[in-house]
């Protein structure tokens, strides 16, 4: 039995469900190995979006305790060998070309904000609950860490690593962990308008404005003026680029938007 769905509609909208609703959605080995191998092979498709959300009340609240319990025998060289197979599952996700939204349906708590940070957009409603909970088991967020430290900075990480304390989405987007919060009622149809405008985006100026990012935050002041420049001049002479650019003095629809598609 797989625990996770991964349906595709005809936009080309990938929606992955962690589908362990019994347990909040919490992982163990399987659902850690599902996902990295399910963000693999999308990173490879022609999907243009995707959503990854959880089945039920909970989004993800962390690991499985059965899980958990198994590793209480383990060696130090055991237990990083398994933290290690979390980290790949971040790392994938992570790196995924699409845009990745965050549908937050419930509680994320622990690794489940992990996930979170590894997704571009991410909404959720007025009832979902937060918390880096690791150091009231006595751990800490270690794997996520980075992902997380990325998002919200060292400041919030200080105030809400150290504490374990829960949080409401309000405080979540305050600190830019969460980009839009809903009322619990509207959710769903919010969370569908972000969709669509998500979709008005070239499939491949999405791709390549994440890799952009990715990229700028790594060069050199002098690197990154050659590369910027290189990629504008790329990405104008491209055939979406260029359907693109005529779809606007035209004043007509880009063939992305009609549902024609572009070469790269």
């Amino acid at each position: 039995m797989s625990f996770l769905k991964v349906e595709k509609d005809t936009r080309k909208v990938v929606t992955v469900t962690l589908n362990r609703p019994e347990i909040h959605n919490a992982f163990n080995d399987k659902l850690i190995h599902e996902i990295t191998d399910t963000f693999d092979e999308l990173s490879n498709s022609d999907a243009r979006l995707i959503i990854l959300t959880g089945e039920g009340k909970s989004f993800c609240a962390g690991a499985d305790l059965n899980w958990m319990s198994s590793m209480i025998n383990y060696s130090e060289e055991e237990n990083h060998e398994d933290s290690l197979k979390l980290a790949q599952m971040f790392q994938v996700i992570n790196e995924c070309p699409m845009p990745i939204l965050g549908k937050v349906n419930g509680h994320a708590l622990g690794g489940g904000v992990g996930l979170l940070s590894v997704c571009d957009f991410v909404h959720t409603h007025n009832r979902a609950k937060f918390g880096f909970t690791e150091v009231k088991l006595g751990l800490i967020p270690a794997v996520i860490s980075p992902f997380v430290i990325a998002k919200i900075g060292e400041s919030q990480a200080r105030a809400w690593f150290l504490s374990g304390e829960l949080f409401k989405g309000s405080e979540a987007k305050h600190m830019g962990l969460v980009h839009k919060v809903s009322e619990f009622d509207d959710f769903e149809t919010e969370f569908n308008d972000t969709v669509e405008s998500f979709l008005l985006a070239g499939p491949n100026a999405a791709k390549n404005a994440k890799e952009l990012i990715k990229e700028v935050l790594t060069l050199t002041h002098e690197e990154v003026t050659e590369y910027t420049c290189s990629e504008i001049a790329r990405i104008r002479n491209s055939a979406e680029g260029q359907n693109g650019m005529k779809a606007l003095l035209n004043k007509t629809k880009a063939s992305w938007i009609i549902g024609e598609s572009d070469e790269n």
